[in-house]
């Protein structure tokens, strides 16, 4: 099937997750979401990862944004990792795994949404089968494909980064190494007059071939 391109749907799908069954669009109802993929439990690159996002799920639940894991093992073996995960984390700051990781063993939800490794041969499972990439997936209320980021398996993602762009949801656009409290860009479909009502310290800037382009604080 072709990739999953950002304004396409998400596709909906049904799995067993560590906080139970989910279908997957009625579990991020009026929310945003972002899916994330590991290659598999037990290893460390994802144990520290999914510690990091433990620990900051108070920064995402700020924003409105739920948190799902996917890796190609089972329930029985994400309830152990789980503990692992845990009990590593806690060296770095109280951690406590509660958002959902949804059991794939047969790559079926990793296929739909072609995460699987195409790349890294020793990327796989005793029996062969391939693992995923470290993909993301930021998902809109109205289950749109707002976002995607692709880490191979041998890299763990900046979570930094993953927050930093969660900021599309506010009609901004961000310049170059943006990061929150800096000067931000106005979307160009906000007209100047409505700028200055829902950024009131909004200020504007001449800016050749763009003539004035609001510029705000976020």
């Amino acid at each position: 099937m072709p990739s999953l391109r950002l304004g396409n749907i998400a596709p909906d799908f049904e799995a067993e997750t560590t906080a139970g069954p989910i279908k997957f669009h009625e579990w991020i109802g009026n929310s945003w979401a972002i899916l994330f993929s590991h290659p598999g439990d037990f290893t460390p690159v994802c144990t520290t990862e999914l510690g990091e996002v433990a620990r900051r799920a108070g920064d995402f639940a700020k924003r409105d944004v739920k948190l799902i894991g996917i890796s190609a093992n089972g329930l029985k073996d994400h309830s152990k990792w789980v503990e692992d995960i845990n009990d590593f984390g806690a060296r770095y700051g109280p951690t406590n795994v509660e958002f959902p990781i949804i059991a794939d063993e047969e790559r079926k939800i990793s296929t739909l949404y072609d995460m699987l490794d195409e790349q890294d041969a020793t990327n796989r499972d005793a029996k062969g089968l391939p693992f995923t990439i470290r993909t993301v997936f930021v998902i809109d209320p109205k289950k749109v494909i707002r976002l995607t980021i692709a880490y191979p398996a041998s890299t763990g993602r900046n979570f930094d980064e993953i927050l930093r762009v969660l900021g599309d949801k506010h009609r901004i656009t961000t310049p170059v190494n943006w990061n929150k409290g800096e000067d931000v860009i106005v979307h160009p479909s906000v007209a100047n007059d409505e700028a200055r009502v829902l950024f009131p310290e909004v200020t504007f800037h001449k800016v050749r071939l763009f003539d004035i382009k609001p510029v705000a604080k976020y």
